[in-house]
C-alpha cells in the first residue's frame, strides 16, 4: 500500500467521548423488536394476565387472614348476640379501642374459625399463583425467542452494512475496533436485553396493577407510599447521568484494547523479531487500565442506585406501618387488608428497586447499541447502478482502459493524483513505477472503484465505470497484491476462491501454471492441507504463489499485479514471469513493481512522480531519454 494510504490510516483518530442520547437510542432499540410484533403481543398478553393474577392473590390471602382473625375474636364473644351489641358492651366497659377494632371486623359472636373457608381461600390463592407462574414462564420463553430473533436480524443488518461501506471506512479504523462493534457490542446488547427487557416490562405492569389495588384498599396509605417515588427517581437520574458516560467509555476502550490485541497477535513474529515485547505489554497494560477504570467507575456509580432506592423505599414501610396500625386500631381497615397492603407495598417497591439494580446492565446495553447504531448510520458507498458492462462476445481483444484527466485525494485539499491521463490498449501490459507514495496503488484502487474519482473519468471499453454496477466491473478484474491473504480452508479452496465452480482439474492446472503444484506435493495432505492463521503455516513466497494461482483460475479480462513477486526468490520470479506472460496474453494488465526486471517487457511504462505521469514509453525508449526512468535504473 502506498504512503498515501498509510497516511489515511495514521490520520484515523479514536472516537471522541461525547454525551450520548440515551432516550433516542432506547427508542430505536425498541423499534428493532417491531418485526416480532406477533410474538411481542403474545408476550404482552401473558405478562398482563400473569401480573394481574399475581397481584390479586395478596387480597385473597388477606381475606384468609381476616377469616382466621375474625374466628379467633368471634370465639371470645358471647354467642347469641350481634356484633353491634358486642361493640356497645365493649364501650360500656370503657374498652373503646377494642370496640373500634371490633366495629371494622366482619365477626359473628360465638363462632370460631371456619377452617373450610380458610382452606378454600388458600387453595384458590395457590392455584392462582401456579397459573401466574406458568404464564410468566411461557412469557419469558417467548421473550427470549423474540430477543434472539431480533439480534439475529441486527447481525444480518450489520453484515449487510459492512459490505456496503466504502473502503475508506476500514482504512480509517483499526480492524479490532470494527470487530469489537460487530462481536462484543452485539453480544453485550443481547445479554442486556435478555436480562432487562422482561424485567422492565413486568415491572411496569406490576407497578400499575399494584397501584390500582392499593388505592382500593386505602388511598391514604397509597399516598404515603407514592411520596417516596419522586425521591427515588431523582436519585436514580442523578446517578445515571454520571454513569452513562462511563459505560460508553468502557465499550469504547474495550474496542481499542481489542484492536491492540488483534494487531499484536497478528504481528506476533514481528514483535519478537524486533524485541518489542516490553513495549507491546506496556501498551496493553495502559489500555487494559483504561478499560478497568472506566468499568470500575461505571459499575461503582450505577451500583449506588439500588442501595439509594432501597433506603428511600424503606421509609415508606415505616410510614405505612405507623399509619396502618392506627387505622386498624380505629377500625378503619381490617388486619387482612393491612397485611395485603404491606405485601403490595413490597410488590410496588420491588420493581422500582429491581429496575434500579439492573440499570447498570441497561445502560451498558444501550451504550453498546449506540456503537452498533453508529456503524449502521455510517455513510455508504454511492448506490450501485443497474447497468452492467457489455458482455464479452469473444470477437477480438477487449479491455481498453482510459484515464481521462483524473484527479483524486483521500482528504479534501490533499490531492494524490492530479489531472492524470493515459490509455491502456486492449491486450497490452502497462507497468507503473515511481517512488513510494506517488499514487501507484491509488490508481489501481480507482480502477477497481474502491474509491470514486474527484474529477475526470475512467473508461473500460469506452464505458465510464461510474455508470455501471461495481460487480460487473470487478468480476472482470483479477488482482494479486503484495499483501497476500489466505482464508481458513484448504489450499485447493483458496485457489478456487476466484472461481468457486471450478473443477479439480482446473484448480490443478492453475496451480501448475503458478508453480504451486511443485511445493504442494511436499505437504502431508497435498491440496487438502489446511491453511491456518491467514497462511501462517506456509511461507510468504508460497502464499504469494497461491494468490497468483487464484488469479490464473479466475481468467479475468483485466489483470492487476501489485508487487506480485515481492515475496518470491529470483528463480521463482523468473518462473512466474513466464507464467504471467502467458496469462497476460490478450488481456490488459497493470503491473506495479519496484524490480525493473519485472516490468522490462511491458508494452508501456508509466513513470509517476507526485501524483503525475512524468514519462511514458517502453523500456528502451525511456532509457534512451535519460530522464526519470533512467535515473531509477541507475539508482
Amino acid at each position: 500500500m502506498t504512503a498515501s494510504m498509510g497516511d489515511v490510516r495514521r490520520a484515523a483518530a479514536p472516537p471522541a467521548t461525547r454525551p450520548r442520547n440515551f432516550r433516542a437510542s432506547t427508542v430505536r432499540l425498541v423499534k428493532l423488536l417491531a418485526p416480532q410484533r406477533r410474538t411481542a403481543i403474545a408476550v404482552i398478553a401473558l405478562s398482563l394476565l400473569g401480573t394481574v393474577i399475581g397481584v390479586v392473590v395478596p387480597r385473597i390471602l388477606g381475606h384468609a387472614t381476616d377469616l382466621l382473625f375474625n374466628g379467633v375474636i368471634g370465639r371470645q364473644l358471647p354467642a347469641g348476640i350481634t356484633k353491634d351489641q358486642a361493640v356497645a358492651a365493649a364501650r360500656a366497659r370503657g374498652n373503646n379501642a377494642f370496640a373500634d377494632l371490633l366495629s371494622g371486623m366482619h365477626v359473628v359472636p360465638g363462632r370460631g374459625v371456619d377452617f373450610d373457608a380458610v382452606a378454600r381461600t388458600l387453595a384458590l390463592g395457590l392455584i392462582m399463583y401456579l397459573v401466574a407462574a406458568l404464564m410468566i414462564w411461557v412469557q419469558a420463553r417467548l421473550l427470549n425467542v423474540t430477543v434472539r430473533r431480533t439480534l439475529q436480524g441486527l447481525r444480518s443488518q450489520v453484515e449487510d452494512k459492512m459490505h456496503r461501506l466504502p473502503l475508506a471506512y476500514f482504512d480509517n479504523r483499526q480492524r479490532g475496533e470494527v470487530l469489537s462493534r460487530v462481536t462484543n457490542d452485539i453480544d453485550n446488547l443481547q445479554t442486556s436485553l435478555s436480562m432487562t427487557i422482561a424485567q422492565l416490562f413486568s415491572a411496569v405492569l406490576t407497578v400499575v396493577t399494584v397501584l390500582v389495588m392499593m388505592v382500593t384498599i386505602s388511598p391514604v396509605l397509597t399516598g404515603i407510599t407514592l411520596v417516596t417515588v419522586p425521591v427515588s427517581v431523582l436519585a436514580t437520574r442523578a446517578i445515571a447521568r454520571r454513569s452513562q458516560r462511563m459505560f460508553f467509555a468502557q465499550w469504547r476502550n474495550t474496542g481499542r484494547l481489542n484492536a491492540h490485541i488483534e494487531e499484536s497477535y497478528s504481528g506476533f513474529t514481528l514483535v519478537r523479531t524486533f524485541g518489542q515485547r516490553d513495549r507491546i505489554e506496556d501498551e496493553f497494560r495502559r489500555l487494559n487500565d483504561e478499560v478497568y477504570h472506566a468499568s470500575f467507575g461505571a459499575q461503582l456509580l450505577s451500583g449506588l442506585v439500588s442501595p439509594a432506592t432501597t433506603f428511600i423505599s424503606n421509609l415508606s414501610y415505616v410510614g405505612v406501618a405507623v399509619v396502618g396500625g392506627v387505622q386498624v386500631a380505629t377500625g378503619q381497615i381490617t388486619v387482612g387488608s393491612i397485611q395485603a397492603f404491606i405485601q403490595y407495598v413490597r410488590q410496588f417497591n420491588g420493581p422500582v428497586n429491581q429496575v434500579a439494580s439492573m440499570y447498570n446492565t441497561l445502560q451498558s446495553g444501550v451504550a453498546s447499541a449506540e456503537r452498533v447504531f453508529d456503524l449502521l448510520d455510517e455513510t455508504e458507498e454511492a448506490p450501485d447502478r443497474e447497468l452492467s458492462l457489455p458482455s464479452l462476445n469473444g470477437e477480438g481483444p477487449t479491455g481498453r482502459v482510459e484515464f481521462d484527466q483524473v484527479s483524486f485525494g483521500y482528504h479534501p485539499g490533499h490531492p494524490v493524483l492530479e489531472d492524470l491521463s493515459f490509455t491502456a490498449q486492449p491486450g497490452s501490459t502497462v507497468a507503473i513505477v515511481g517512488p513510494t507514495g506517488v499514487g501507484k496503488t491509488t490508481l489501481v484502487n480507482l480502477l477497481m472503484r474502491f474509491y470514486d474519482v474527484d474529477s475526470g473519468r475512467i473508461l473500460v471499453d469506452g464505458v465510464d465505470i461510474t455508470t455501471v454496477n461495481r460487480h460487473s466491473l470487478r468480476s472482470r478484474i483479477g488482482m494479486v497484491l503484495q499483501d497476500t491473504w489466505l482464508f481458513s480452508g484448504t489450499i485447493a479452496q483458496n485457489i478456487a476462491y476466484g472461481r468457486p465452480d471450478a473443477g479439480d482439474d482446473d484448480i490443478i492446472d492453475a496451480a501448475k501454471a503458478a508453480y504451486v503444484d511443485r511445493f504442494v506435493h511436499t505437504l502431508p495432505n497435498g491440496y487438502e492441507t489446511r491453511v491456518a492463521d491467514g497462511g501462517g503455516n506456509i511461507s510468504a513466497g508460497e502464499r504469494q504463489l497461491i494468490t497468483i494461482a487464484r488469479a490464473f483460475l479466475a481468467r479475468p479480462q483485466l489483470l492487476i499485479l501489485d508487487e506480485a513477486t515481492s515475496s518470491v526468490d529470483t528463480r521463482t520470479e523468473l518462473l512466474i514471469a513466464k507464467a504471467t506472460h502467458e496469462l497476460r496474453r490478450d488481456r490488459t494488465s497493470f503491473i506495479i513493481a519496484h524490480r525493473l526486471s519485472t516490468i522490462r517487457d511491458a508494452d508501456v511504462i508509466l513513470v509517476m512522480e507526485a501524483g503525475k505521469i512524468v514519462e511514458q514509453g517502453n523500456h528502451g525508449e525511456l532509457l534512451a531519454r535519460r530522464g526519470a526512468y533512467y535515473r531509477m535504473t541507475q539508482a
